[in-house]
């Protein structure tokens, strides 16, 4: 993609992240279908490990429990690890919907 990501939310890495252990199958321009890890998750993007042929900038479409189809471009990579960010904010109840269903062991979830 020319040019890169132009993202319409700031990056904002400091948003309270909650691990996960999920796997889901994002869409990819160039390669096709790909299996991501999730290893945690915001209401801004989430963080994958075991990362596949990406590169920053790149686009995917992902599918997630209560917010649907949503676009990520990825903001960085190291090592195996990338981070991607979400074209828009996930509305709360949809997050908080989603962390419960992404976060089967209630010993993960944030008290609160």
């Amino acid at each position: 993609m020319a040019g890169g990501a132009q993202l319409s939310v700031t990056d904002l890495r400091r948003s309270t992240r909650h691990p996960v252990d999920y796997s889901v199958i994002a869409e990819h321009l160039q390669h096709g279908d790909l299996t991501l890890h999730i290893s945690n998750v915001s209401a801004h993007g989430f963080m994958v490990d075991g990362a596949p042929e990406v590169g920053r900038g790149d686009r995917m479409i992902v599918r997630l429990p209560a917010v649907g189809r949503i676009e990520a471009y990825c903001i960085w990579i190291t090592d195996d690890r990338a981070g991607f960010q979400f074209e828009r904010i996930i509305r709360l109840d949809d997050f908080q919907s989603m962390i419960s269903e992404m976060q089967p062991n209630p010993a993960l979830r944030r008290r609160g």
